[in-house]
């Protein structure tokens, strides 16, 4: 008996002094992890504060996959309640083989996450992770974009600003017991750093009014897609940019590549029409054109370089104003065959034609314009009124919210500014005040566009129906049907750009089917900002012809005086 003691006291001697150091590095190893202590991403917000992209706590399943394997009769218990079968088990438990750590299921739900866990499977375990969830759903599907299972950004603002929202994940020692439970922690070895919020200039309630409008388009017209940007001219923000058809970023399984793409800012396109007040901006600037210089545009027709371009009517002798008002090609082409390449070619990339806007989103293209020094007179000519030069809608909304700003345009962005920012001078003040008035005539009921009136303001714009380009040339009942303008026209405070890619209906011409996307989104946004109206009855513009054909002048803009008004007061 005593020599069996004094066996046994050697023996723990030897376990607890001689080899304890081997020992609790064994049990160390067994039981000791140091796992992720994870924080969540950052917040996606509107300039208002109202949360376009959030992180939910969630839980996923995962196992050591030596013991699991071992433990291959609770198998069956634990697909079924996570949907997978026992071949894909078997397969990523293989595929695991010499690994501390498998994912079995991520993000699943907190029921089913409590009946795993129920199950006490040896080495299945659950870990805190986040997802994502966007409030707004396909309202701001490509504009936001989506991320991952591994909550890193994929497109749109989540892959931009992926640097900025992603969280810095913690670490930290634990002991766990034989299923992978935490029995206590032991250390800490870094603190989790949360994602930063991102603060967007986008108006929320302004991007559902977008939305909800170009919907309503692509179904009346039967649209291939739609796009529209919404700038405010003064500070360059974005207030809205949609595109649909869209995709709801919270279904990642009905994600297509077709739906992802932000075709506003990726997608190229000719402008048509909406490209005339740039050349008319660039003979303004030669000084040998005046809004009322006028221009015979008879009978309606012109050859250039063996191609006839056409008039819809014969518009006869009409002022460089009314060739914007009724946009007349003959007359576009006209004034651009008088002016040099360079000339055009100047004041299209002074209005940031050919080159990126820098807005702040991934895959955005530049555009294109041919070098000057190339151009036949028939291109020349062509791209007068649109054709043979492609842009973004996001390029155009900047080149126009440039006008609406006196000639000097802001750098766009989808960051809500909250400091002013310089801007680029593209045409001289008076240039784009005799611009806006031009521009204005588009609006009334003899231009291109009443449709994009809205009450009791102001409007200037301008049309665009270009015909789409295939792979055998332009397509003879394929179109982009297209509006740009802003308002308050006296006073400009907001700018917009719709593109309706192929309406597939009687009806086609910009001021038919996106003039009228204009009109309804702006009369819910100028109601939101509280901008006061410019266009009421005692403070109503007309215009008049000069009454003699052939005389100077053309048209005459006159402003009624407001009967209130202190004498000597402004008109």
């Amino acid at each position: 008996m005593l020599a069996g003691f004094a066996l046994l006291a050697v023996r723990a001697f030897y376990l607890q002094v001689v080899e304890a150091s081997y020992l609790q590095n064994q049990s160390d190893a067994t039981h000791l992890r140091v796992i992720e202590d994870d924080s969540h991403r950052g917040m996606i917000l509107d300039r208002n504060g109202e949360p376009l992209a959030i992180s939910t706590p969630v839980d996923s399943v995962w196992a050591h996959p030596a013991e699991l394997a071992q433990a291959r009769n609770r198998w069956p218990a634990l697909t079924r309640l996570l949907g997978i079968s026992g071949a894909q088990l078997a397969r990523a438990i293989r595929n695991s083989a010499g690994l501390q750590f498998m994912y079995v299921d991520r993000e699943i739900a907190p029921q089913t996450a409590k009946a795993v866990m129920a199950l006490h499977i040896p080495g299945v375990a659950l870990q805190r992770e986040y997802r994502r969830y966007y409030p707004a759903g396909p309202v701001t599907g490509q504009l936001i974009g989506f991320t991952n299972i591994d909550d890193v950004g994929q497109e749109g603002a989540e892959l931009e600003y992926n640097d900025w929202l992603r969280a810095v994940p913690g670490k930290e020692r634990v002991l766990q017991d034989r299923y992978g439970n935490i029995v206590q922690p032991v250390e800490s070895i870094s603190l989790p750093v949360p994602g930063r919020n991102l603060v967007l200039s986008i108006d929320r309630r302004i991007q559902f009014l977008t939305y909800r409008a170009l919907m309503a388009t692509i179904r009346k017209f039967h649209a291939h897609a739609a796009s529209a940007v919404v700038v405010n001219v003064r500070t360059g923000e974005v207030l809205a940019l949609v595109n649909v058809p869209s995709f709801n970023p919270n279904n990642r399984s009905t994600l297509a590549s077709s739906l992802i793409r932000d075709r506003a800012v990726t997608d190229e396109f000719e402008p048509g029409s909406m490209l005339k007040p740039f050349t008319i901006a660039a003979a303004l600037g030669t000084g040998r054109y005046q809004p009322t210089t006028m221009i015979d545009t008879s009978p309606g027709t012109i050859r250039v370089g063996g191609y006839t371009i056409r008039d819809d009517v014969d518009s006869g002798t009409i002022s460089v104003a009314q060739i914007i008002e009724v946009s007349s090609n003959v007359g576009a082409t006209k004034i651009a065959l008088s002016l040099k390449p360079e000339t055009m070619w100047d004041m299209f990339r002074r209005a940031g034609f050919g080159m990126s806007t820098g807005v702040g989103l991934p895959g955005e293209e530049p555009g294109f314009v041919r070098p000057y020094q190339q151009w036949l007179p028939s291109e020349q000519a062509t791209m007068s009124f649109g054709y043979g030069i492609s842009v973004t809608v996001m390029q155009m909304a900047q080149a126009f919210a440039g006008i609406a700003n006196d000639g000097m345009m802001m750098p766009v962005t989808i960051l809500r500014r909250d400091q002013p920012v310089v801007g680029r001078r593209i045409m001289s003040g008076t240039i784009a005040r005799e611009l806006r008035n031009m521009l204005e005539l588009v609006v009334s009921s003899g231009g291109t566009a009443p449709g994009a009136a809205v009450p009791n303001y102001l409007v200037a714009g301008k049309t665009g129906t270009a015909h789409k380009l295939g792979t055998d040339g332009y397509r003879p009942n394929s179109y982009y049907a297209s509006f740009a303008g802003f308002v308050p026209a006296s006073d400009p405070r907001l700018a917009m750009v719709v593109v309706v890619n192929n309406p597939r209906s009687s009806e086609y011409y910009g001021g038919e089917v996106a003039a009228p996307v204009f009109s309804r989104v702006m009369s819910g946004a100028l109601r939101m900002l509280n901008i006061p109206p410019d266009n009421l009855p005692h403070m109503q513009r007309w215009v008049a012809q000069a009454p003699a054909a052939g005389a100077k002048g053309g048209f005459i803009r006159v402003v009624a005086q407001n009967p209130a008004a202190p004498a000597g007061g402004a008109p």
